[in-house]
Parts: structure tokens; C-alpha cells; sequence
């Protein structure tokens, strides 16, 4: 932010440009030039022909109103035009200086977006520490999952079945210190789409205990990771999945993607139309290798893991899940890599 002892950039640009406006213009110039030339033929038409005599200047009211018209009307035309240029050209001027203050302006913002990234909002910066310390014991925590097969209980189906769940699901006992977690079932499908959203405030106790049940199953918990990080670099540059408003795309488009399909048949899931956090992220994919880095890790991990749920998913469930702030972040990233191209 400029000193406010020292005149910014832009304000040096208008002074500089007001200073160095002549007071007389070339278009007056020629103006009087034009007006002496008329003044000149005029009084040598009076004065310096055989005519002079043959006009005069007397007779009748009407005949010197009419020659004063003949004699100054040019004159006032001149003068007219004239003005009427010197108007255009300040108009120009104007428009230019406007144009140059706007810029000037939308550099400074960005300039100042940049700098004050890290000054988040502090609902934001309450959340990402709950985050970090629940997923602190969740790291060094084994963790096994049992097996349950979906048809036991509807509303609780697992969100994810890893395949090695069906080889052990015939052993009868687990070995002696095996962790109290390791006997937890599969996470649900409505606690994975909990997860993916993250709690909405410090206070959403039931939020961050989905989060811990989420960091506790081994994919889901990369997933939870790379999106946290990758949500928490976009927040320095003020870019929040809850002020976006993304197209929604159906959910069979949605298993095209998870099946592998690619280009105009997955198109609709780049539905993020926000100018600015397109371009500030397109920006920084150019310029922060780390940003780079953390995109690419977490657009591998959403592909794996919807590939994965998809499969056990009902159609409402994954409108649902495209509906979550981790969703919305790999839309925007997709669209930013060229991902539904």
C-alpha cells in the first residue's frame, strides 16, 4: 500500500499529464490564424478595391445588420469547430486517463490480493487447524477394514470396497493387538459425502467427527489430504468453493468420467464459470511449482477414489457428492488442466 505522505504511481501519471497540457492548442492556433485571414480579406475588400465604394456602409438598419452577419458569422463558425475539437480531444484525453486509472487500480488490487493472501477469514483458519489436529493421530493409527456387504444395511452402505476386503473376509479372527479401530466398519456413503464438504464451521462437532471417521479409512483419507491442501493454497489467493456456483452436471456424466471416459463426453463437469478464480488459478498452475505439484496429487486421488465410488453410489448420492466443497475443487482444477478437454 502507497505512503499517504507520497503521491502513488497513478496519481504521478495524471499530475504528469496535466502538466504538460499547452493552454493554447494547435486547433485554436489555426482558429485565429483562420479569423485574421477572414478580418484581413475583409477589411481589404472595404478598403483596397474599386468595390468598397460601390457597398459602402450606409443605408438601411437591415442592410448593416445583414452585412455584420456577413462580416462576423464566419468568424463565429471558426471559433465554433474549434471548440467543438478542443471538447473532442479533452473527451479523448479523459477517456485515456480513465482507462489508464482503471488498470492502475485492477494492478493494485491483484498486487494487494497477493501480498494479503494469507490473511484469511478466521472461520477458515479455525477450520484448517481443527483439520490438521484431527488428522495428527488419524496418521500413525493402523487401520483395518472389516467387511460388509451392502445389502445388510441400505442407508450405511460402504462408500468404498476395497477388492482385497472380499480374499479376507473368510478370516475368522484377528491377531492379538490388533487397535480397537482396525475392527470399525467401511465408511458409509452419506459419512464420505460429509467428509468431501468438510465441517461448515469451529462448531460443526458432528462434522469433524465424519472427518476423523474419514481419515481413518486409507483412501479416503489421501483424498481428504490432497483436498485440504489443495483448498487451503486456493484460499490464499481468496478463492472459496462456497462463493462458487457451478453448472451441475448429471451424475451419469459423472460415471462416464469415473469409467474413463474423456473430452466432450465428461465437458459438463468443467461447469466453474468464475472469471477471476479461473485466471488466478490458471496463473498460479504457471507459476507456483508447489501449487502445481498439489493439483496434480489431488486430481490422481479424486479420479481413484470416485472410480471407486461410483461404483457402490446411487445416482442421488453422487449429485450429492458433486455438490461438496472438494467436488467444486476438482470441477475448477479439472477445468483449469485441461482435465475435461
Amino acid at each position: 500500500m502507497a505512503d499517504d505522505k507520497h503521491p502513488t504511481s497513478l496519481e504521478l501519471g495524471i499530475y504528469s499529464q496535466e502538466r504538460v497540457t499547452p493552454r493554447i492548442t494547435t486547433v485554436e492556433v489555426i482558429a485565429i490564424l483562420l479569423s485574421v485571414l477572414w478580418l484581413a480579406g475583409v477589411l481589404w475588400f472595404f478598403f483596397g478595391t474599386d468595390l468598397s465604394s460601390a457597398a459602402g456602409l450606409g443605408g438601411s438598419p437591415l442592410e448593416i445588420t445583414m452585412l455584420m452577419l456577413a462580416i462576423f458569422m464566419p468568424i463565429a463558425l471558426i471559433w465554433v469547430a474549434a471548440s467543438a475539437a478542443k471538447t473532442a480531444r479533452i473527451m479523448r484525453e479523459e477517456s485515456a486517463r480513465l482507462q489508464s486509472a482503471i488498470d492502475a487500480m485492477r494492478a493494485a488490487y491483484i498486487a494487494q490480493q497477493q501480498r494479503h493472501a494469507v490473511e484469511m477469514k478466521p472461520a477458515v483458519i479455525a477450520k484448517l487447524t481443527e483439520l490438521a489436529e484431527a488428522q495428527r493421530p488419524a496418521e500413525t493409527t493402523p487401520t483395518f477394514t472389516s467387511l460388509r456387504r451392502p445389502a445388510e444395511a441400505d442407508e450405511d452402505r460402504a462408500a468404498i470396497v476395497h477388492p482385497q476386503q472380499e480374499a479376507d473376509a473368510p478370516q475368522a479372527s484377528l491377531g492379538l493387538g490388533t487397535p480397537a479401530e482396525a475392527l470399525d466398519d467401511p465408511i458409509s456413503i452419506s459419512d464420505f459425502i460429509k467428509a468431501l464438504n468438510f465441517p461448515e464451521n469451529e462448531h460443526d462437532k458432528e462434522g469433524f467427527r465424519t472427518l476423523r471417521r474419514a481419515l481413518k479409512d486409507p483412501s479416503t483419507k489421501k483424498l481428504i489430504r490432497a483436498s485440504q491442501d489443495v483448498l487451503t493454497l486456493l484460499s490464499q489467493d481468496g478463492i472459496y468453493m462456497d462463493d462458487l456456483r457451478p453448472d451441475r452436471a448429471k451424475p451419469e456424466i459423472w460415471r462416464k468420467f469415473a469409467q474413463g471416459d474423456r473430452g466432450k463426453a465428461v465437458a459438463a463437469l468443467g461447469g466453474i464459470r468464475d472469471r477471476s478464480s479461473l485466471a488466478l488459478s490458471s496463473g498460479r498452475m504457471k507459476q507456483d511449482p508447489v501449487f502445481r505439484d498439489a493439483v496434480h496429487h489431488f486430481l490422481r486421488q479424486f479420479d481413484r477414489t470416485l472410480e471407486e465410488f461410483e461404483q457402490n453410489a446411487t445416482d442421488a448420492e453422487i449429485a450429492m457428492m458433486s455438490e461438496t466443497r472438494t467436488a467444486r475443487a476438482f470441477m475448477l482444477l479439472g477445468r483449469v488442466t485441461g482435465t475435461f478437454d
